[in-house]
């Protein structure tokens, strides 16, 4: 991952780091199937009327539908692109499994384009691969 360090001008510069969005992400834009419009409230109530003050404006922004459940299990699937997310600060990838369907999900730091994954429960504990969440564990995604 590129990331852009900044030269220490000021002591608040001095230790700030960010990530250079064009070197890392795919040129091509988000999948229309995937994505669609979303209403924000914005501050205002049911009715419409301002309830909260300094909230709403900002830009539009469209939803991704992210795939946080995991369920295509014993399916491996392959990152297509690495896209920003408006909704999120993490970035996520268009995965395609093997048959055929692309969903979005939420990548780790240091996943790049083309890499395979594999979510199973008896999947081996190697990079790129994760196992199903269970009621009495938390899913393990940082092998990926």
């Amino acid at each position: 991952m590129a990331i852009k360090t900044y030269k220490p001008v000021t002591a608040s510069r001095r230790h700030m780091s960010v990530v250079s969005h064009p070197a890392v992400l795919s040129k091509k834009g988000s999948l229309k199937s995937l994505t669609f419009g979303r209403k924000r409230a914005v501050g205002r109530n049911n009715v419409g009327r301002i309830t909260v003050r300094h909230k709403g404006a900002g830009h539009k922004r469209l939803y991704r539908e992210v795939d946080f459940k995991y369920e295509k299990l014993g399916i491996p699937f392959k990152i297509v692109s690495m896209e920003y997310d408006p909704n999120r600060t993490g970035f996520i990838g268009l995965s395609v499994y093997k048959d055929g369907e692309k969903r979005y999900t939420l990548l780790p730091r240091d996943v790049k384009v083309g890499e395979e994954h594999l979510i199973a429960e008896n999947a081996p504990l190697v990079q790129n691969t994760s196992l199903p969440r269970t009621p009495l564990l938390f899913p393990v995604i940082g092998c990926l």
